[in-house]
Parts: structure tokens; C-alpha cells; sequence
């Protein structure tokens, strides 16, 4: 049961209620689309080869389509490789890690508000943090983010711990959480702990001596003799292996990263506020609540150091993320966590919602509702995007959610104020059958399953092969359970891999002119490179064989 209101305290949503909806929303048809094109494929088939190498070394470096991959540390293909050989290479396996990541904090922020005795609080946190659309979708794809999160919070909610309450018990876990988070996704995680963790001492004692005074109790050598432990076997082993990797993974993908020089440059720049309408959309449908938050005038009202800590939680980590020249909206995903719990705890330090705030609320929920629907009579087309709807028709469906949305946040407000945010939780569970669905009727066009299965029935004594691209097509390799030969390559993930080590993978023309002579391979040409291939003197000599998406499939 759900308490009645009482001032200062939210809603004491029961804790079965909380896992319940967290469980369906990071499992429910999780396996229901096929893996992804670009990054979801490049990290199902590292593990995938991890598997089929059957030595050490294969664990240690891994390997991409066949070629060496060392931009990114190996504990997520560690973790998915262990779920592939015990539940086998299916879709919705190779999305356990993301899927018991994003459980896992759920269960950090719970025991986080127990260890603070606000435990309303930190389930609606919880309820918020698992249910906004940037979790909601990091939670179900294979990318290192939603692990690193855990990891992440786990090091720095024990890391607090261990300064208010100065028990090394509280040291140890921090920097073993730590040293996971390193083995997660690199040395961006001790960056993200440091600038937490200063920005906590700088915001609490407010001098310089303090913040030396406090750092003082990490200079007990049982934490970081545990995080030497886990952190360290793993790089020495790398570095035996690989004779450049130190080069390559310290200074090419972490320092030439942050400075926007590292080679090649395949990533995304962007202004210093280019997360800031991200954040919003990040947090969505949570974020509707943030207006009626300006209206509270005390912002560190209790307990200033827990305030402290939660601003420094979120806010370091955007600044650093803004400061970065390398810029990806799924880095937000990292302080969603910390964020989430400030929010929850402003409400519960103020006495909740208030029925002011409801109907601030419910009005802007209905001014959602008119804009979508004013939007769906503006937008033409008649292709089906999901559930059998076209654009207009989901933009008519949401219009009416927020409509509904808005009456019941008003009623709430004027019978149980403390409630009255909790209708915007019908939001993620009206989105995820219609992003599933949507991502299953687009196979064709963000995956390479339906090509291949196609393959098998109709061109199965042909090899297939890529035309320049593979980030494009990654989903490839995992669906033959084989690497597949690149004609003429401009991949910046086998880049390193193909310059390092001589390989029969990454072929030129010259190269491929000898394979048509005595082979018939099926050779997969993009769209966008169509007029590129058009122009090489072996184009004249093929044929297309097949279309699906944008992939058109030569052969000779």
C-alpha cells in the first residue's frame, strides 16, 4: 500500500512495485528486435569471436570482424561473452549486461536511501531513473554506458559513505567499484570519480586545506590495494599481448580523445551546451516536473553534504562531457542516477508535489497534448512506422496520453498531491510496444538479420562481403558467426586492427578483382555508396541480385 500524505514525505511506493516495473521495462521484449547496425553490432560480435577464438589471447585482445579491437576495456565482452556461452548468441542475450546494468542501479539508489533513511525518496528515484526515455533506451542495447553507470555510482555512493562516516569498509567498495568501472569503459571513469568527488570536498569544506585535510583518509593502503587487484591484471596481460596497446589505449583513446586528435577521428563534436536540451529529452517524461522545481527556494534545505554530493553526482560529469571535444548523447546516461535523487529528495525535503505544482503539472501536460495533436494534423504521409500507425496516427495516440495524463495529474493534485507525478509513469509504457515494434517493422534498414536470412535462401553458395562500409552493416558478422571480408575499406573501427597486422579481411580492388576470378561473392554496396562503385572498372562485370533497406547485393 501507498502511504497517505504526510508534509515532507512523498508517496512510500512499496518496493515490489518498484522492481516490478523496472523488471518490465528493461525485459520486455528485449530479444524483440534484431541487433543493431553501427555499435550494438560491433560489441555482440567481440564477444561472439571472444567465444570462437578457444585461447587466452582471444580474451585478453579483443577482436573485431577478425582483427584486432583495442579502443575499449573488456569487461562488457567478458560479461556478454559469459551470457552467450551459457544462454546462447541470441538478441535478447547479448542485452543482459545493459539490462541487469540499469537493475542495478535501481538496486544502488534503494540501498543508497536506506543507508540515508530516506527510503521514499530513493525509490521514486529509482521509479524515475529506470522509466526516462534515455535509460529506458541505453538499458536495452548492448553499449558500455549503462555498465559503466553501475560502476560508477557504486564507486561514488561509497566513496560518500566512507567520508561521512569514515568506515574502510565503505573505502574498500568504492575503489573496487572503482576498478570495475576502469575495466568497464577506461580511465573516463577514475576522471569521473575525481571530478565527483572534488567537486563534493569543494562545495562541502570550501578551502583548500579542507579538501587535503579530507583526502587524507584514502591514504589507507587496503582500498587501493584491492583496486591494484582488479585493475591491474588485465593491462599488464594487454600489454604483453599487443606491443602497442599502451601507446594505443592510453594516449590514442584516452588523452588524443579528450583533445579531439586521436586517429581516426570518428566521433561527434558539438557547443558547450550541446547536452543541455539532451538532458531534458534524457529524463523525459520526468522532466515535465522540472518547472514546478523552480519554485523551491530552499535548494540544500536538511542536509547540505548529501547535497552537495548529489549536485557534484551530476553536474561534474555534464561539465567535463561538455568540455570533452568527443561528444555522444549516450554519455548523459551516467548522471542520470544522482540527478534522479536530488529531484526526489527537493520534493521530499519541501513536502512533495503540493497541489500547486499538480495542476502546474497537469497544465503542462495538456499543453503537450495540443501541440501533438496540432502536429499530427500538419503531418502527411501514409507509411506505417509501428503497431500498424503512421506518424499521425502515433502523434494522435500520445496526444491523447498527455490528455489523459493531464486529468489525472489535476484530480491527484486536488486529492492526493504527493501523487500527483506518478501518472507520467504511463508514458514509458505506452512507448516501449511502439519503439520495439517500430525497431522489428525497420529490420531491413537498422540491421542486417533479414539480409542474410534472405541470403540463405536465395544466394547461399555466395560469400558475402561489404563494399567500403562495416559500421554501416556491423550486425553482419554476428548473423554469419563469421568475420566478412571488406573491399576497399573506410571502416575507422577495423582501421587499427587492418594497419597493425597483415589479414586476409580488409582487401583492395586489386585484391578483389583476383576473388571475382575465381569466386562469385555477393557484395553489399550502400546506398550512399552507389555512385562510388559504379565508378570501379569490376562494377561493370556484376549485377544486382537483391535489395532490402538500403543494401543492394552484386554479384558476378
Amino acid at each position: 500500500m501507498i502511504s497517505q500524505d504526510k508534509p515532507g514525505f512523498l508517496p512510500d511506493l512499496p518496493q515490489w512495485f518498484i522492481w516490478i516495473c523496472a523488471i518490465l521495462i528493461v525485459t520486455f521484449q528485449l530479444g524483440g528486435y534484431p541487433v543493431l547496425n553501427n555499435n550494438e553490432g560491433l560489441y555482440a560480435e567481440i564477444p561472439r569471436e571472444m567465444l570462437a577464438s578457444g585461447n587466452w589471447q582471444g580474451w585478453v585482445i579483443p577482436h573485431l570482424n577478425g582483427l584486432a579491437y583495442m579502443e575499449k576495456p573488456p569487461l562488457l565482452y567478458w560479461l556478454t561473452a559469459i551470457c552467450m556461452a551459457l544462454f546462447g548468441e541470441s538478441e535478447t542475450v547479448i542485452r543482459l549486461v545493459p539490462a541487469v546494468s540499469a537493475l542495478a542501479c535501481v538496486g544502488l539508489l534503494q540501498w543508497f536511501g536506506r543507508q540515508l533513511q530516506r527510503e521514499a525518496a530513493a525509490k521514486l528515484a529509482a521509479l524515475m531513473f529506470i522509466s526516462g526515455l534515455g535509460v529506458m533506451l541505453m538499458s536495452r542495447s548492448l553499449m558500455f554506458d549503462m555498465l559503466l553507470t553501475a560502476c560508477l555510482l557504486g564507486a561514488a555512493m561509497n566513496a560518500w559513505l566512507f567520508h561521512e562516516r569514515q568506515e574502510l569498509r565503505y573505502g574498500c567498495r568504492s575503489l573496487v567499484f572503482l576498478a570495475l568501472a576502469i575495466l568497464a569503459k577506461g580511465f573516463v571513469a577514475t576522471i569521473l570519480f575525481t571530478a565527483i568527488g572534488g567537486g563534493y570536498l569543494a562545495l562541502k569544506t570550501r578551502s583548500v586545506s579542507g579538501m587535503f585535510s579530507a583526502l587524507g583518509m584514502w591514504l589507507r593502503w587496503q582500498p587501493w590495494a584491492l583496486f591494484l587487484l582488479v585493475v591491474l591484471p588485465w593491462h599488464i596481460a594487454a600489454m604483453f599481448a599487443e606491443p602497442i596497446f599502451a601507446w594505443f589505449y592510453f594516449i590514442n583513446e584516452h588523452i588524443l580523445r579528450f583533445m579531439g586528435k586521436r586517429e581516426p577521428h570518428d566521433y561527434y563534436a558539438g557547443a558547450w551546451w550541446y547536452y543541455l536540451p539532451r538532458m531534458a529529452i534524457f529524463l523525459f517524461p520526468w522532466a515535465l516536473i522540472l518547472p514546478v522545481l523552480l519554485r523551491i527556494k530552499r535548494i540544500m534545505p536538511t542536509v547540505p553534504a548529501l547535497h552537495a554530493f548529489l549536485t557534484a553526482g551530476w553536474i561534474m560529469p555534464l561539465l567535463f562531457f561538455s568540455v570533452s571535444s568527443a561528444k555522444a548523447n549516450y554519455y548523459l546516461v551516467t548522471v542520470m542516477p544522482l540527478l534522479t535523487l536530488q529531484i526526489a529528495c527537493w520534493l521530499e525535503e519541501t513536502g512533495g508535489m503540493k497541489r500547486y505544482g499538480g495542476i502546474v503539472l497537469g497544465g503542462i501536460c495538456a499543453l503537450l497534448a495540443s501541440f501533438l495533436f496540432f502536429a499530427a494534423g500538419k503531418q502527411g504521409g501514409s507509411e506505417q512506422l509501428a503497431l500498424g500507425m503512421t506518424a499521425t496516427n502515433l502523434m494522435q495516440l500520445f496526444a491523447c496520453v498527455f490528455l489523459m495524463i493531464a486529468g489525472a495529474v489535476v484530480w491527484m493534485a486536488y486529492k492526493r498531491p504527493s501523487w500527483a507525478m506518478l501518472p507520467l509513469f504511463i508514458v514509458p509504457v505506452v512507448t516501449i510496444p511502439v519503439l520495439v515494434d517500430g525497431a522489428n517493422s525497420k529490420s531491413a534498414e537498422i540491421s542486417t538479420r533479414d539480409l542474410v536470412d534472405y541470403s540463405k535462401v536465395h544466394f547461399a553458395d555466395r560469400e558475402l562481403m561489404l563494399y567500403r562500409v562495416f559500421e554501416q552493416q556491423s550486425s553482419l558478422p554476428f548473423y554469419l558467426k563469421r568475420p566478412v571480408r571488406v573491399v576497399d575499406s573506410r571502416s575507422s573501427d577495423l582501421y587499427w586492427g587492418n594497419k597493425l597486422h597483415k589479414n586476409t579481411i580488409v582487401i583492395d580492388d586489386q585484391k578483389f578483382v583476383q576473388v571475382l576470378k575465381n569466386e562469385k561473392p555477393a557484395l553489399i554496396v550502400l546506398d550512399e555508396d552507389q555512385a562510388d562503385f559504379d565508378q570501379k572498372p569490376y562494377a561493370a562485370g556484376m549485377k544486382r541480385i537483391a535489395r532490402l533497406g538500403k543494401a543492394n547485393v552484386f554479384s558476378n
